[in-house]
């Protein structure tokens, strides 16, 4: 009888615990209390917001995600993969949660539910730092321009092609985005500035930024359209928290200082 009340409960906590979204799980703490585990979804190369150093993932989206559940009681487990995949990834129920510097825009407001605000970012155009004749878009006709796919710079190329006359390559990361304009395949790239910025800073990459930037976006944190507004509440509360304690602060300007 004991081990019937003993399997009975085990199946009681568990179903406590479990939850609609595959991808949220629950852990332990120290004093034996289940905490809820959300899955994060990032492009691990997309520096400085995520990228690999030593063998380990860091960036500004990594640092402020931990900060946040540490802040809020919950726990995170990060899935890498390219950026294109990360909204697909949310709607599979692979992801709670989408990050990898993602701009907030109506379209894909149709799809996911965004978070306060968290950084300004803006597409730049970048050539290489030789080029004396590509200055704006106007300059582009007849010019190759790569972007990396499914960011707001290829949103931006795609919509603006015609208008001033210039052919696209797409490619998956940015690694290869930066590669195709400095051995020429490429005349040039739209980057958000401070992915590029810090890439051109920090890589030794022989580019330039030229122009105005292109958009003015903003960075939000992203989870299922209508399925999460707990942990959206929480993600919002804990960014406020951070921004009110300092430590905010303290993640940006450890990457971009």
């Amino acid at each position: 009888m004991k081990k019937n009340i003993i399997l009975l409960s085990m199946v009681a906590t568990f179903g406590l615990t479990a939850c609609d979204n595959p991808a949220t799980t629950a852990s332990t703490d120290t004093v034996g209390e289940a905490k809820k585990v959300y899955t994060v979804g990032v492009d691990n190369t997309y520096p400085p917001f995520e990228f690999t150093q030593d063998g380990k993932l860091i960036g500004i989206d990594v640092d402020l995600i931990t900060a946040i559940a540490k802040d809020q009681g919950f726990d995170i487990k990060i899935e890498q993969m390219d950026f294109s995949g990360i909204i697909p990834a949310m709607q599979a129920g692979m992801l709670d949660i989408g990050m990898g510097g993602m701009s907030i825009t109506d379209k894909r407001k149709e799809t996911v539910d965004f978070s306060d605000p968290y950084f300004s970012a803006g597409v730049s155009l970048v050539v290489p730092d030789t080029n004396q004749t590509i200055t704006s878009l106007n300059d582009l006709s007849g010019k190759k321009v790569v972007v990396k796919n499914g960011t707001v710079g290829a949103s931006f190329a795609d919509k603006n092609t015609e208008e001033y006359g210039y052919s696209i390559i797409q490619v998956s990361d940015s690694a290869s985005m930066f590669q195709e304009v400095t051995n020429g395949t490429a005349d040039a790239l739209m980057e958000d500035y401070p992915v590029i910025s810090y890439a051109i800073a920090n890589g030794g990459l022989k580019l330039k930024t030229v122009g105005e930037r292109l958009t003015g976006d903003n960075y939000g944190i992203s989870v299922l359209k209508g399925k999460n507004d707990e942990l959206l509440d929480m993600v919002n509360t804990g960014l406020n928290n951070l921004k009110e304690n300092g430590e905010y602060d303290k993640i940006i300007n450890h990457y971009l200082e």
